[in-house]
């Protein structure tokens, strides 16, 4: 891979991450089609994540530090000694705390028990095809029936939990990990911008721990021959912040006025491009 390969990747990573389009199928597919025509793996990918990560903790940074002392205080018991009072019960932020640490359970648990099928099984194109086709029809559906009058503060456990599954799902690249936590909060009956917002704060646990558990884990992996390298990692890391933050800024103002459809459309072209070069023995299924 060459830097300017990383810097497309990055872009590419960028664009794709808090799109409802999957940003793993997409690294996937342009990886194959630049020049040094590989696959950029599974590590790669949850690396360069960490970059569109930072993103939402600078963007979401005041929301941040205010639910994280929020949650800190009701566990400390400022708000109660009982233990509906430590859980957020008098207070939505410190519930939402909790709820994002209880939906990220699902993806660990499953990221973990899974972590061979990702790297293997769960890449292979055709799946990644079917997977964009078919989750854009439920976006769509979702986007649909959707009530899109509850805001954050409403949220409760056993929402949590739906939603902390519905990001599970991403570990299948083309699900995505924005489409199906919005999907999920649409059909709880969130606003498309408290779907979006949850959904990148969610995210956060999770892509920060798998981007820095493969860092650690899988060196040899991003060195070895072939391999993307460090120094091309980092660049494309670095190029997914900037663009990535840009991104959170326009899609969130977006959504306020449009629907998904756009998106929807967009999935299912691309799963049909992917199926095409397939066909046409541009890309090979693994």
């Amino acid at each position: 891979m060459t830097w300017w390969e990383a810097v497309i990747l990055g872009l590419v990573q960028g664009l794709t991450e808090f799109l409802p389009i999957s940003s793993s199928a997409h690294l996937r597919v342009i990886g194959e089609l630049l020049p040094h025509g590989e696959d950029p793996g599974a590590a790669f990918t949850a690396i360069v994540q960490i970059g569109t990560e930072a993103a939402v903790l600078v963007y979401f940074w005041r929301d941040i530090t205010r639910i994280v002392r929020s949650w800190w205080s009701a566990l400390r018991g400022n708000a109660g000694p009982d233990a509906r009072a430590r859980f957020g019960a008098h207070d939505a932020d410190a519930r939402l705390g909790w709820f994002v640490i209880l939906g990220s359970v699902p993806i660990v648990v499953l990221g973990i028990l899974l972590k061979d099928h990702i790297e293997t099984a769960f890449r292979n194109l055709y799946l990644t095809a079917v997977v964009l086709a078919l989750f854009a029809l439920v976006l769509l559906w979702a986007d649909r029936v959707g009530a899109k009058r509850r805001q954050l503060s409403e949220l409760r456990t056993r929402d949590a939990v739906a939603l902390g599954l519905a990001q599970a799902a991403a570990l299948i690249p083309g699900v995505s990990r924005s489409g199906g936590t919005i999907s999920m909060g649409l059909f709880l009956g969130l606003t498309r911008e408290a779907a979006a917002r949850y959904s990148f704060l969610l995210a956060i646990p999770a892509v920060l721990g798998a981007g820095f558990f493969e860092l650690f884990t899988s060196y040899d992996t991003l060195t070895g021959p072939g391999a993307p390298g460090i120094v091309n990692t980092v660049i494309a890391t670095v190029v997914a912040f900037a663009v990535g933050y840009s991104v959170i800024v326009w899609f969130l103002k977006m959504i306020t006025t449009h629907s998904f459809l756009g998106f929807v459309i967009y999935r299912i072209v691309f799963a049909g491009v992917i199926l095409a070069l397939l066909g046409a023995g541009t890309l090979s299924a693994y």
